[in-house]
């Protein structure tokens, strides 16, 4: 095991998967020399070449059509969107092109080695440009699959997994973790699956589930209710899409509550996804209404950044709603 922050890892997992198989290209905006905005990408030109790890014109919707074509021809790219805030001029390529290039084909083609890196989400003061959390646009897509990972550790695995995976994959980044998140991470190559969440803590009064960087926020929210006496249990789900319906179900059936928190606005968030599907398979064991504890539906703000975001306070008064209706 090596202690990596989130930052090395995904730089650990893309020297890996590089150094295992030369179609894998790593290229975005100033992703060369200089290693990314954020350095994710130190030293990955330096070591396998320009014709591997190159920078791109500041064009979003350029880098993802080009890496579709890159991807339909045999290679293995991981494009990255230097913010997420950034990926909708590739809005287009990614739902239109990347998602349906099997279907369409009949699986005569197919982008299946293409991956999408971009950081994500608030707590830097990025304000409204450099703040947003954009999973939900994608999870609508047929033919995507999205994952987040929570800590260094997922990062790595999850990335390697999205890499190798034979699905065009988005990788959303928790940015604020970047270097705040440190953790022991296997040394090598090991993959995560996609679409499994995962249980980190039993409990049996109520179930909270989250993703990214929003798992820290439940681990505090978590340790103040059960100062308080109520047992909680917590899932990752990791995976956006497709998300793992049958260990949440399986976890509320247990508890009869849930809790469900993301960063990005109230309104068409994915946690309404999950209300929905999990109020059809466990009706009759709910105690209580699915709570979601989002952020706003108001443009991403910069003064009042922690206000806006579902901090462990918010998720806290949330369990504690849920376990007293």
């Amino acid at each position: 095991m090596a202690k990596m922050n989130m930052l090395q890892a995904i730089n650990d997992a893309l020297d890996i998967a590089m150094a295992g198989d030369d179609r894998v290209l790593c290229f975005g905006e100033d992703v060369g020399v200089f290693g990314g905005v954020f350095r994710a990408t130190s030293n990955l030109q330096q070591k396998y070449g320009k014709a591997r790890c190159f920078n791109t014109p500041l064009v979003e919707q350029g880098i993802v059509g080009f890496a579709n074509g890159l991807a339909a021809q045999g290679s293995i790219p991981v494009a990255e969107i230097q913010f997420a805030d950034y990926i909708f001029p590739a809005f287009d390529q990614i739902v239109n092109e990347s998602a349906k290039y099997r279907y369409r084909s009949g699986n005569l083609f197919n982008v299946g080695g293409l991956t999408i890196r971009a950081p994500y989400g608030g707590g830097i003061a990025g304000g409204l440009y450099h703040s947003q959390s954009p999973e939900a646009y994608f999870a609508h897509t047929p033919g995507l699959k999205i994952a987040v990972p929570r800590n260094p550790h997922q990062a790595k695995g999850l990335l390697l997994g999205a890499i190798h995976d034979p699905n065009p994959t988005l990788f959303f980044e928790p940015k604020r973790l970047y270097r705040a998140s440190v953790g022991e991470v296997p040394e090598g190559e090991y993959q995560l699956p996609l679409g499994e969440a995962e249980v980190l803590k039993e409990g049996t009064d109520v179930t909270v589930l989250g993703w990214g960087a929003q798992m820290e926020v439940i681990e505090k929210a978590v340790e103040k209710a059960e100062k308080e006496g109520i047992s909680c249990e917590v899932i990752d789900l990791r995976t956006i899409l497709p998300w793992d319906v049958e260990t949440v179900a399986d976890s509320v059936f247990k508890t009869g509550r849930l809790v469900v928190t993301h960063e990005a606005p109230l309104t068409g968030g994915f946690a309404g996804e999950i209300a929905a599907t999990i109020q059809e398979r466990c009706f009759l064991y709910l105690e209580s209404p699915i709570a979601r504890v989002t952020g706003m539906d108001t443009p991403f703000p910069l003064v009042l950044e922690k206000e806006h975001l579902p901090n462990e306070l918010k998720v806290y008064e949330a369990i504690k709603d849920s376990v007293e209706f």
